[in-house]
C-alpha cells in the first residue's frame, strides 16, 4: 500500500485534485494546468545571459479564454491542506484583470480538502474534496458580488480574436484588454492604458477594439496617430482582421461607409486657412463612438494643440476616447493624466524585464576630460570659421549645439566602433542619438571613417535617418527588417525616438543631452523589444552625455506622479509642436531639430581624451549595479546562502547536484561561464562556488578522485562492479557531476562492454537500489 506522505505533488494533482474537479462538471477544455503565464527573467552579465524560471500556476480554471474564475494551488501531503493559500492569493493579485473583473476565487488544496478564498467578499472556507464548486457556480457568484451591468456581461463573454494562426493575448495583455472594454462597456469616457515599448500596445488596442466591436457596445472607431509608420503598421499587422471595415483618411477625405478611420491627425485638422472648415467637421460629432489616440504622451498632452481640436470636436456624451502610450506626460501644460484620469492599468518596463518579455539592459557610460572640465577659449581665440568665440565657460550641455569640437565626435565614432570591432559585433543593428541634425551628419561621417572598410562594401553601412533626409527615411523600413542586414549603424537626431519597431537593435549610443523623462524613456524603448531567434536577448547603452542618471529617477519606471515638471529647454523634445503651422501632409519628422539660427563654434584644434569609463548591469532588483561576472555569482551565492555551513548543509541533502547547481543558475549563479571563461575545466562547480563566496581553498575534480580511490571505497567492489565505478570516476573528472549522476550515462559506448544499463543494474549491482547506494557512496566520499 502506498503511503500517502510519499506521494509527489504531482501525483496529488493526478489522483485527488483533478478528478474532484473533473467530477463538478469541469472539462480539460476549461482549465490549464501548469499555466506559466511569464517567459521567465534574461540576466546579462558581460556578454553572459541565462533564463530564469518560469513563472507558474498549478490550475488556472477559465468560465471561458477570456474570463478566469480560479486559481488551485496544489501541495503534496506532507502539507496541510491549506498550506499553499497565501502563493495562491499572491498568484491572483499578480493576475489581477480588473477592479470588477479579477481571478475571483483562489483554493489550495493537497488532496484531502480545498480551503476556498474569496477574492470579492474576503471570506475563506472549507470544502471536502466532493464539494468543489461547479463553473456556473462560480460564474454566478461572481456576476451577483460584482454587480455587473447587462453591458459588462455582455463585452465579457465577447472573446478575444483568435484564429489557428494567431497569437494569442500574454496575461498582462489580458489584464489591459479585460479592465479597458470593462470600463468603457461601464461608462467611462475617459480610458488611458500604460504600456512599456515593446509589450504590444497595438495588439492589445486591437483586441480592445475587435471585442467591443463584436458586441456592440461601439460601432465606429477613429485611431488617430501622428506619423504615417504607426498608422501603416497598425492596419497592415495587428488590426489586419478588420481591414475590410477600414479606411485611412487620405487628402483629408473621409468615407461614412467604413466602421474604422486610421488618420495622422494632421490630415484632419488641416491648414491655417481652414479654421472652421477643418476637414474633420465633415462627419458630426457622434460619428465616431471611440476614438483611440496612439502614442497618447505627444500632441494629446497639450490643452491648446492640434489634437485636443480634434478630440474635443468628437466628443458626444456616448463617445470614449481611449489613448496608449508607453510615457504619459504629466507636465507643466502637458498632463495626460490631467485629460484621461489615472492609467487604468500600467506595464511597466521593469516589470516586463522581469517577467522575460522585455530584454534587459547594461549602461556603458563614457566621460571625457572636456566633459568633465569643460571648455574656455584663450582670450580673442577664434574657431575654425574665423569668429571670435565667447570667453565663457562651455559644457557639456553646449557641446555640439553651440560649441563643436570636431575631436569629441571622432572620439565617440572611435570609441563605439573600437567596441563593435572589440566584441566582433561589426553588425549588430546600432542607433546614435544626436543634438540634432547637423550633429547626426558629421557623426555620420565620423563613423565612415571608423568603418571604412565595411562601407567600402556597402554605402549603407552608415547612415543618418532625420526629418530632412529622403533617402535615410526610405531607409527606414530595411533597418527595422530582421532579415535585412543594412543599414547597420544609424545616427538620427529625434525621428527614430518613438514609433520605430527595430526588434534586433543591440546598441543605442547617447550623445545627446536629455532632460525629459518622457524623451528618455522613448529611447530606452528602442533596444527594449525581444528577439531571441536572431539573437537578441539584451541591449547595451552607451552614454556620452550622462543621460543614464535618470535611471536612478524614481520617475523612471513607476505610475506618472501628480507633479509638475519644468523642462530646462537644454534637452527636451516639444513633441507638442502641432500647434504651430500645418498642411495636409503628414509631419513625420516632429522632434527633429535642424540647425537653429544660433552662433555655432567650430573648435578643430582641442583634443579630446577618455578618462574612464564603466559597466553597468541590471540586478534582480532593477538597479543598475558595477560588478564583474564572479562578483555578481558570489552576490548571488551569498543571498541564498548567508554562511558555509548553510551552503554545505543545502549540498549535502541535495541527491542530485546537478538539479541543484541548475536551481542555482536560475538564481544568476553563472558557475558555467566562469569556468569556461578562466578555463576552470578541471575544478568542480562547488569549490568554485565555496571559494568564490567563502574564500575556502578549492580542490581539483582531479584531486576529488584520488581522494576517493584513497579512501578504499572502491575495494567494497570487485570484477566489472569496480571497473564500472573507475569508469564512472573518470566520466566525473572529464565532464562533472551530471555525469556520475545521469542513468543515461551507462548507455554511452565506453560502457558497452558491461552490457548496457540494464544488465549494469540489474546483474551487475543486483538491483536499482544497490546501484543508486553505490552511486550516493560515491558522491558523499567525493564531497568529504
Amino acid at each position: 500500500m502506498v503511503n500517502k506522505k510519499e506521494l509527489s505533488e504531482e501525483d496529488v494533482k493526478t489522483r485527488y485534485i483533478t478528478p474532484a474537479i473533473e467530477d463538478k462538471g469541469w472539462t480539460p477544455q476549461d482549465w490549464r494546468m501548469e499555466y506559466a503565464y511569464t517567459d521567465g527573467r534574461i540576466t546579462v552579465v558581460n556578454n553572459t545571459t541565462r533564463r530564469g524560471e518560469r513563472k507558474k500556476i498549478d490550475y488556472l480554471l477559465n468560465y471561458h479564454e477570456n474570463v478566469p474564475l480560479a486559481i488551485i494551488e496544489a501541495k503534496d501531503l506532507r502539507h496541510t491542506y491549506d498550506h499553499g493559500m497565501q502563493q495562491g492569493i499572491d498568484y491572483a493579485e499578480g493576475l489581477k484583470h480588473a477592479e470588477s473583473l479579477q481571478v475571483p476565487f483562489v483554493y489550495a488544496s493537497n488532496g484531502e480538502a480545498f480551503l476556498e478564498h474569496d477574492m470579492l467578499t474576503g471570506k475563506e472556507r472549507k470544502l471536502a474534496m466532493n464539494e468543489f464548486p461547479t463553473k456556473e457556480e462560480l460564474w454566478e457568484r461572481f456576476k451577483q458580488e460584482k454587480g455587473l451591468t447587462p453591458n459588462q456581461i455582455k463585452v465579457i463573454n465577447e472573446p478575444y480574436y483568435s484564429t489557428r494562426e494567431s497569437r494569442k493575448p500574454r496575461y498582462y495583455q489580458r489584464i489591459a484588454i479585460n479592465r479597458s472594454v470593462n470600463a468603457i462597456a461601464n461608462g467611462q469616457r475617459r480610458v488611458m492604458l500604460v504600456m512599456a515599448t515593446g509589450t504590444g500596445k497595438t495588439f492589445t488596442a486591437f483586441q480592445i477594439v475587435y471585442r467591443l466591436l463584436q458586441s456592440g457596445i461601439k460601432k465606429r472607431v477613429l485611431y488617430l496617430a501622428d506619423r504615417n509608420i504607426l498608422v501603416d503598421q497598425a492596419m497592415t499587422d495587428d488590426f489586419s482582421p478588420l481591414l475590410s471595415k477600414a479606411t485611412k483618411v487620405q487628402n483629408g477625405k473621409m468615407d461614412s461607409s467604413y466602421q474604422i478611420h486610421f488618420a495622422l491627425y494632421q490630415q484632419l485638422a488641416g491648414r491655417e486657412e481652414d479654421v472652421g472648415k477643418e476637414p474633420f467637421r465633415q462627419f458630426k460629432p457622434d460619428f465616431f463612438d471611440l476614438v483611440v489616440i496612439d502614442e497618447a504622451h505627444r500632441g494629446s498632452a497639450k490643452k491648446d494643440s492640434q489634437w485636443r481640436k480634434i478630440l474635443d470636436y468628437f466628443d458626444g456624451p456616448n463617445v470614449t476616447h481611449f489613448g496608449m502610450t508607453a510615457t504619459p506626460k504629466n507636465e507643466k501644460g502637458a498632463s495626460n493624466i490631467d485629460y484621461f484620469g489615472k492609467p487604468i492599468y500600467t506595464y511597466s518596463l521593469k516589470q516586463g524585464i522581469d517577467d522575460g518579455f522585455l530584454a534587459p539592459y547594461r549602461v556603458i557610460r563614457v566621460n571625457f576630460d572636456v566633459d568633465i572640465n569643460g571648455f574656455r577659449p584663450t582670450k580673442g581665440e577664434k574657431d575654425a570659421n574665423g569668429q571670435v568665440i565667447e570667453d565663457r565657460q562651455y559644457t557639456s550641455k553646449d557641446f555640439d549645439r553651440t560649441m563643436i569640437i570636431a575631436d569629441r565626435t571622432k572620439k565617440v565614432a572611435k570609441y563605439v566602433s573600437d567596441y563593435l570591432k572589440k566584441n566582433h559585433e561589426r553588425f549588430n543593428k546600432t542607433i546614435i542619438f544626436c543634438e540634432d541634425i547637423d550633429h547626426a551628419e558629421r557623426m555620420r561621417t565620423a563613423l565612415v571613417n571608423e568603418n571604412a572598410d565595411l562601407v567600402q562594401q556597402n554605402s549603407k553601412y552608415v547612415m543618418k535617418i532625420t526629418g530632412d533626409d529622403k533617402v535615410g527615411k526610405g531607409q527606414l523600413s530595411n533597418f527595422e527588417d530582421v532579415t535585412s542586414k543594412y543599414p547597420v549603424l544609424v545616427t538620427t537626431s529625434k525621428l527614430l525616438t518613438t514609433g520605430v519597431n527595430v526588434k534586433t537593435c543591440k546598441l543605442i549610443v547617447l550623445d545627446q543631452n536629455i532632460n525629459s523623462m518622457t524623451e528618455f524613456k522613448q529611447i530606452i524603448g528602442r533596444g527594449t523589444r525581444l528577439d531571441e531567434a536572431h539573437g537578441k536577448t539584451f541591449f547595451t547603452i552607451m552614454d556620452f552625455k550622462g543621460a543614464s542618471r535618470l535611471f536612478a529617477d524614481p520617475k523612471f519606471d513607476g505610475e506618472p506622479e501628480d507633479t509638475v515638471i519644468d523642462n530646462d529647454g537644454q534637452g527636451g523634445v516639444d513633441f507638442n509642436n502641432d500647434d504651430k503651422k500645418t498642411d495636409k501632409k503628414e509631419k513625420p519628422d516632429i522632434g527633429d531639430k535642424v540647425s537653429e539660427g544660433r552662433t555655432r563654434y567650430l573648435v578643430n584644434n582641442k583634443q579630446v581624451q577618455i578618462v574612464n569609463s564603466q559597466a553597468e548591469y541590471l540586478d534582480a532588483d532593477g538597479k543598475l549595479i558595477t560588478t564583474s561576472l564572479r562578483d555578481y555569482t558570489k552576490k548571488n551565492v551569498l543571498g541564498q546562502y548567508a554562511t558555509l555551513d548553510k551552503f554545505i548543509e543545502k549540498w549535502r541533502k541535495s541527491d542530485n547536484k546537478q538539479e541543484l547547481l541548475d536551481d542555482m543558475e536560475n538564481h544568476g549563479i553563472f558557475y558555467k561561464e566562469i569556468i569556461s571563461d578562466e578555463d576552470l575545466k578541471d575544478l568542480d562547480p562547488f569549490d568554485l562556488l565555496v571559494h568564490l563566496a567563502y574564500n575556502q581553498k578549492p580542490l581539483s575534480k582531479s584531486e576529488r578522485v584520488a581522494n576517493v580511490k584513497k579512501s578504499g571505497l572502491l575495494d567494497k567492489y570487485q570484477g566489472e562492479a569496480r571497473k564500472i565505478l573507475e569508469a564512472l570516476l573518470d566520466k566525473y573528472k572529464n565532464d562533472g557531476i551530471k555525469e556520475l549522476e545521469s542513468r543515461k550515462t551507462l548507455s554511452l559506448p565506453e560502457f558497452e562492454q558491461y552490457g548496457g544499463p540494464v544488465k549494469i543494474i540489474l546483474k551487475v549491482f543486483g538491483g536499482k537500489k544497490n546501484y543508486q547506494n553505490a552511486v550516493s557512496e560515491m558522491k558523499e566520499k567525493i564531497y568529504s
